[in-house]
């Protein structure tokens, strides 16, 4: 009975009975538990082993988990893991603004909103929501809502909308609205740069002017790199370069004036007008550094509309178009005589009306004689006799030379885009054909750009350097300082100080009582040379319809500096020359330049 209530204890307590009635030894306890308890022994083991078995198992699951995590997978499960915890960041960086001399704005990059609507998510009726956009978009509230009727989701109702306009809509707080942020290029002076600053596309490329030609300027530097965010996708601004995020403050600054550019434009567009004329054009260029204060023409466009313009007006012909400039030459074939030691100052020619060269004969535009007169009678009268006769006294290879040494066939070395060469016979047939030079003498028979005659006429006022004209001052930074100023070749000096002198002071006659009388300022020394021009014909020789006048003009006279040209091209009449057409439209451009640049008047 003992034996049978000793087996119905539990294990603990038998040992511990056992224990405390005997004092035995650990070996003397497993005998005891084998002999008295071997049922219970066994369940034990087999539990244990049970249990052991489940552990190794479990760690060998473990270590074979680990080894394909770390080993196998591993490579790629870094690679996974870095991609969620970094990002690829390219920041839109805006194209930089471009300002002019005084720092006006030109060009900046602004926000613009692209708006669609989704009718299927109105929470108004068709109706309201067309009622309430109509005013706002400028846009008929009846054909909103047959547009809204037509689609589900998806209409585009415009493209280019004006943060003020994205801010009125936003405040209306209709369901359905979708506006989506852009930026793009705006010219807050709409048409008066355009053939200097020219416009961006769609994409977002130069395609004329600055914005072509110095894209490199104007476009900010932006480099992809990953940056770590956070689990909620946030940035973790710590881990970006500093001033990552940040765009530079520098500005494409410009040498051109506003206020003299518009002046410019107003002359031209009266006179354009008033004439009935194709095109005209206005340059001023400051000779002592060859910066231009005014590149205007008409027509031109508006590149913030540039997609409705005619494509031929993106071509700025000032530098991309040649032509014939006639009269407006003859003081740089005054000067080329004068350096090359032909002519005196003071040296008479017989002007009888006409002369024969070879089997052509050569007659003054008046169609009249003027006896013997002096060089700086010649240009009063722009008389062409009078300067055949001169260049007569030139051989015609060292003519030839001088020609190409002033830049004959060459393009003209500036920052604006898509300039031409300008265009002379060839060595041998000028040389060999005598009718070359003494159509040369007057400016005809050979071509060249706007531009290119305003840097040779700055050459006379700068004491005969070929200067380089520029557009471009420099990238300017928010405190006024410069960087990355263009770098302009060096001056070329082509003819002596004092021929150039002489040759302003001859010029200044033709405006004193000669046919630029048109030009004159009271108080101001000013030389002039007007040019009326024929206009070669596609099929050879001149159109007897249609001519280009010019006037081109350097003062002061004292201390010359500044060079300016206007032409006008294919003006109508019979009174439609030079000093009637381009004559005026320079007078109205010195007055403003006078003015801006605070010219002091002669004193009595």
């Amino acid at each position: 009975m003992q034996k049978s209530s000793t087996k119905t204890k539990e294990p603990k307590f038998i040992a511990k009975e056992f224990i405390e009635k005997r004092r035995l030894k650990l070996s003397d306890l497993r005998r005891f538990f084998d002999s008295e308890v071997p049922e219970l022994t066994a369940n034990m083991k087999t539990r244990l082993f049970l249990v052991w078995g489940l552990l190794i198992t479990s760690g060998l699951g473990l270590a074979l988990n680990l080894y394909n995590l770390q080993i196998v997978r591993g490579p790629n499960l870094t690679k996974r893991a870095r991609s969620q915890q970094m990002v690829a960041v390219r920041p839109f960086m805006p194209r930089r603004p471009v300002v002019d001399r005084s720092l006006q704005m030109v060009a900046i990059d602004r926000p613009v909103y692209t708006l669609y609507v989704h009718p299927q998510s109105f929470t108004k009726s068709r109706e309201h929501v067309a009622q309430k956009l109509a005013p706002v978009l400028n846009k008929d509230a009846g054909d909103l809502e047959q547009k809204f009727a037509k689609r589900k989701s998806g209409i585009l109702l415009s493209s280019s909308l004006s943060e003020e306009i994205a801010d009125r809509l936003y405040d209306m707080r209709l369901d359905g609205l979708d506006l989506r942020k852009k930026y793009a290029r705006f010219y807050p002076q709409q048409d008066l740069f355009a053939d200097v600053v020219g416009y961006v596309n769609v994409d977002r490329r130069g395609q004329a002017g600055v914005e072509y030609s110095q894209e490199k300027l104007l476009e900010r530097s932006s480099k992809t790199l990953r940056i770590t965010r956070t689990g909620n996708g946030s940035l973790m601004p710590s881990r970006a370069p500093q001033g990552f995020f940040h765009a530079d403050d520098l500005r494409l600054q410009l040498t051109i004036d506003s206020r003299l550019q518009r002046s410019a434009r107003a002359a031209l567009m009266k006179q354009i007008k008033k004439f009935n004329a194709k095109r005209g054009a206005v340059i001023v260029m400051d000779a002592w550094d060859g910066s231009i204060l005014t590149m205007v023409s008409q027509p031109t466009y508006n590149p913030n509309q540039y997609s409705k313009a005619d494509i031929s007006l993106f071509k700025n012909w000032t530098v991309a178009d040649l032509y014939e400039p006639g009269s407006t030459f003859k003081p740089l074939n005054v000067a080329i005589a004068l350096e090359a030691g032909t002519i005196q100052p003071d040296d008479v020619f017989n002007d009888s009306g006409a002369i024969k060269v070879a089997d052509h004969t050569i007659r003054n535009a008046e169609l009249k004689s003027h006896g013997n007169i002096n060089i700086a009678e010649i240009l009063k009268h722009s008389s062409n006799v009078g300067m055949v006769k001169i260049i007569q006294k030139l051989n015609p290879s060292i003519y030839y030379g001088w020609l190409e040494r002033m830049g004959f066939g060459q393009t003209v070395d500036t920052d604006l885009p898509f300039t031409v060469a300008s265009q002379l016979k060839t060595q041998e047939e000028f040389i060999n054909s005598p009718i070359e030079p003494a159509t040369t003498s007057f400016g005809q028979g050979f071509s060249i750009t706007p531009l290119q005659l305003v840097q040779m006429h700055g050459a006379l006022a700068n004491g005969g350097k070929l200067v380089t004209p520029h557009v471009v001052k420099g990238l300017i930074d928010s405190k006024g300082q410069i960087h990355d100023s263009p770098n302009l070749p060096k001056p070329r000096q082509i003819f002596s100080p004092v021929t150039t002198q002489k040759v302003v002071e001859m010029m200044e006659m033709v405006v004193a009582n000669g046919t630029g009388k048109a030009a004159k300022i009271p108080g101001y020394r000013i030389g002039g040379k007007t040019g009326t021009a024929q206009k070669a014909s596609k099929s050879g020789g001149y159109r007897s319809d249609a001519r280009i006048t010019s006037f081109v003009s350097i003062l002061p006279v004292e201390l010359p500096r500044y060079v300016v040209l206007a032409l006008v091209d294919e003006p109508q009449g019979a009174n439609a020359y030079g000093g009637t057409v381009a004559a005026p439209i320079v007078k109205s451009v010195m007055e403003a330049l006078i003015s801006l640049q605070k010219i002091a008047p002669v004193e009595e």
